[in-house]
């Protein structure tokens, strides 16, 4: 088949969706599949280290982020190639699959990444709540009744859709990770080279630095666990617009030396620093299902995180690790716990890696796989007509 991807954003931009393209595109293409990625770019140096991904150029609002409302016409004309179109945002890119994809019969799939009611908040703040949720319960609804498909990557997320008035079905498939490369990485070997000692103990958040993820939560809690734990260490991995508002925040705390900012970190090297750490902690409730909490567990770290959709459906509660409320006192009082319980962090280590098998990429890949081989056999069944002849006669022209 040939897959098409397309994103309002991609590399050299990293965020949960770029890392689950890459994913699935990699396994998408050792099952023998071509897969393509459309996309927006208002770096003209930029040069793609993959092949088959087309950018059209749009006008830079901000890092890895171009805007535009249609494709160059040479773009366009390939996503028209394709079997089947896989939407990972819904507005710029999902109008653009409708627009292009619709009149040729190509069956279009939307997954849900991202929870737009607290994003628009977070980055559209003059705007007030009602008006935010007015427009995405008015956009959304309307723009799932007319795709083909639409995926949640967890149950919460679902009922969080299903809050938002839409009516189509609604497919839960987790997101997957390629949990093979955390589960045999061994990073503490390493420690010495990242200067800490075997009886160190190191809490880590790997993820966007950016305002909806609390992380002024985690660093306060530290702070109180740290007064406490002489020996403890919190590295705080990945880049973004909130990264030097937590640098001050870190600099004003009697710990100050004992928090570490690594920035951005080469996704192949992260399996390393996450096995060379013992507890991962995230207090963000924004997450439809965090790649980086699922690395986390395959690395065998206990998670310590916010229950919230997303979140709360990967972590269980008391078993992987611990679900907190945003209530500063709890969620320190869960910190301290899991620092001070060697016992506990370790039978949670192991069930945190068990748990993290149900979302390797080869089970959730393949799930995936067959929603695109029954979309586009239902799609040639059905539309043997003028559009399924002009897209196939459209291919033999521009697809060799």
């Amino acid at each position: 088949m040939r897959i098409g991807m397309m994103v309002d954003l991609y590399k050299p931009y990293i965020s949960g969706v770029t890392i689950y393209v890459e994913i699935n595109r990699k396994y998408l293409e050792q099952m023998g599949h071509d897969v393509f990625v459309f996309t927006f770019s208002g770096d003209r140096e930029y040069t793609d280290d993959e092949p088959n991904v087309y950018r059209s150029p749009g006008l830079p609002i901000s890092e890895g982020f171009a805007l535009n409302f249609s494709h160059a016409r040479k773009v366009k004309k390939m996503i028209q190639t394709m079997d089947i179109v896989h939407v990972h945002h819904p507005f710029i890119s999902g109008q653009l699959a409708l627009r292009y994809c619709k009149p040729l019969n190509i069956p279009i799939m939307f997954t849900n990444h991202t929870r737009y009611d607290i994003y628009a908040q977070a980055y559209a703040p003059t705007l007030t709540r009602e008006i935010s949720q007015a427009f995405i319960q008015s956009y959304l609804p309307r723009f799932c009744a007319k795709v083909d498909m639409v995926v949640s990557p967890s149950t919460g997320m679902a009922r969080i859709l299903r809050d938002l008035k839409i009516e189509a079905p609604i497919t839960v498939i987790p997101n997957g990770v390629d949990t093979r490369k955390f589960q045999k990485a061994n990073g503490r070997e390493n420690r010495s080279g990242f200067g800490f000692s075997p009886e160190d103990l190191l809490l880590v958040y790997a993820g966007r630095l950016a305002s909806e993820k609390n992380l002024p939560l985690v660093i306060r809690s530290f702070k109180a666990v740290a007064q406490a734990v002489d020996n403890v260490h919190l590295l705080i991995i990945g880049s973004g617009p909130v990264e030097n508002m937590l640098q001050e925040l870190a600099a004003e705390t009697a710990s100050a030396n004992r928090i570490h900012f690594t920035g951005r970190v080469p996704y192949d090297e992260l399996p390393d620093y996450l096995t060379m750490c013992d507890i991962f902690v995230t207090a963000s409730s924004s997450e439809v299902h965090p790649l980086s909490v699922i690395e986390g567990m395959a690395s065998g770290l206990p998670v310590l995180g916010i229950e919230s959709p997303g979140v709360g459906d990967t972590v269980e509660d008391g078993i992987t690790g611990f679900l907190s409320t945003d209530d500063p006192m709890l969620f320190t009082a869960k910190m301290m716990r899991l620092c001070l319980d060697k016992g506990l962090r370790l039978k949670m280590s192991d069930a945190a890696r068990e748990a993290s098998n149900q979302y390797s990429i080869e089970r959730t890949g393949a799930i995936v796989l067959s929603h695109y081989e029954r979309l586009v056999n239902q799609t040639e069944y059905k539309h043997h007509g003028l559009g399924y002849n002009l897209r196939k006669t459209w291919e033999s022209l521009f697809a060799k």
